[in-house]
């Protein structure tokens, strides 16, 4: 990742991975990401910005841009509720999923908080990119819920949506900044009928509007995300399915929220994963979807790659980008601006979804921190039983300081999962920070 260029309000960040997944730099922690296409061609990320696992989000709000999927740009502080850019003069609480729209040279910043009596907000700027100004409530008495949702239809009528269990919808007034409380309908759909969880969002497609949103149709948590269709916005929805679901990210993960987009002639799901063994630390993702001529949308798995290509095996693979987490096993930072694969037990396992292995490679480099035990570290091809090409093995050390180990490896090309499998007495085996294969016939990649 790169730093620079200080604004007076923001700090902007160009963050570049050829695999995509997660799509914020190590040491970021950006969830609930709302996906726009402006007229600028660009895709723009409005989403909530972790900063603890003991609570939901943080006091101010990031935003993602991009051109191509691969080079994110990261604008900071565009908005806040404390501190610089604090622009709520009436809460100090932190600020929960926001969503964002644009109407006649205007960006609307809609935000919310945990605090019910001003619960929903909107804020404004000539930008995208904010600053985003003069925060003030919404007037939702009685009915003040969280993530807050603006959908714009062809006719240029705006509706907002929002609320945990029954999501709500109503249109706004031409100013974008007041409903029309004589609109709303209270349960357009709920978690009865449509496993409506919270985290509304509407696009529409061929006439078809979809509904996203964090479905708990699995496991009785909201941990996909999911949606429903009509043939009018303001319903009746029907329930369509799942699109991704990112149970097995982590030990404790709890919800999901995300989005979808078309950009540059492809739809897109948007979503996040959590980290740090906690329903906290998200971090935002994406993976390309596909729609059937009937206009259903098929469910798509977590990848490492995301909308980018498979990772190439002949550079750095970050431990973080582990897409599946089997076991004790989760991604935690360790330094500013780095993060680990730590806690790690015996029989855990962590998939990379997908690794490119071009014309070959043999043998294997790997970051690693030997703790108290050690043991076994396996590679397998495509499942966490498949065929193993290598194995290195790590002396117990309560003493150790990172190193560097190389093995070689059975020879293996092409595109494949990677999984990684750890053995060892119980616990307290390694740290994995990143690992890179190569070929002793120097191949070129």
């Amino acid at each position: 990742m790169k730093y620079c260029l200080i604004f007076s309000l923001f700090l902007f960040f160009v963050h570049e991975a050829v695999g995509q997944n997660p799509i914020v730099p190590a040491g970021m922690y950006i969830a609930d990401p709302s996906a726009h296409v402006w007229n600028d061609g660009k895709l723009y990320v409005y989403g909530s910005l972790d900063e603890s696992t003991e609570y939901y989000c943080s006091f101010k709000h990031h935003v993602l841009s991009t051109s191509d999927l691969k080079k994110w740009e990261i604008t900071e502080n565009v908005f806040s509720s404390i501190g610089e850019n604090d622009q709520v003069p009436y809460s100090d609480k932190e600020l929960y999923a926001p969503d964002c729209q644009y109407k006649d040279g205007t960006y609307y910043l809609y935000y919310c908080q945990p605090d019910r009596k001003a619960a929903e907000g909107v804020a404004t700027s000539s930008s995208p990119l904010g600053p985003f100004m003069n925060g003030r409530k919404m007037d939702l008495t009685g009915i003040e819920e969280i993530d807050p949702a603006v959908f714009i239809d062809d006719d240029g009528q705006a509706y907002y949506l929002w609320g945990q269990f029954q999501a709500k919808i109503a249109k706004l007034k031409p100013n974008m900044t007041e409903i029309d409380t004589s609109t709303i309908v209270p349960d357009v759909i709920t978690e009865k009928v449509h496993y409506f969880h919270e985290g509304s969002y509407m696009v529409k497609r061929n006439g078809i509007y979809y509904l996203i949103y964090s479905d708990m149709s699995r496991n009785n948590r909201p941990t996909c995300i999911g949606y429903s269709t009509s043939t009018s916005p303001m319903g009746p929805f029907k329930y369509g399915g799942v699109i991704i679901d990112n149970d097995q990210c982590d030990p404790a993960t709890w919800n999901n929220h995300g989005s979808i987009v078309e950009f540059n002639g492809q739809w897109y799901v948007f979503y996040h994963r959590s980290t740090h063994n906690s329903r906290m630390m998200r971090k935002a993702c994406v993976e390309p979807i596909f729609f059937n001529e009937d206009g259903s949308i098929d469910e798509v798995e977590m990848t490492s790659q995301g909308a980018g290509p498979p990772l190439n095996a002949f550079e750095k693979i970050d431990a973080e980008r582990g897409c599946q987490l089997f076991g004790n096993v989760r991604i935690q930072q360790f330094e500013p601006t780095n993060e680990k694969l730590g806690a790690i037990q015996d029989g855990d396992n962590v998939a990379y979804k997908y690794v490119d292995f071009k014309d070959g490679v043999d043998e294997i480099k790997m970051r690693i921190k030997p703790l108290k035990n050690g043991g076994t570290i396996s590679l397998k091809l495509n499942q966490p039983w498949g065929t193993t090409i290598g194995a290195l093995t790590i002396q117990g050390n309560e003493e150790a300081e990172w190193e560097t180990i190389t093995s070689k490896i059975k020879g293996v090309k092409g595109v494949h999962a990677v999984w990684i499998t750890f053995k060892g007495k119980d616990n307290e085996i390694c740290d994995l920070d990143w690992f890179e294969f190569s070929s002793s016939a120097n191949t070129e990649n």
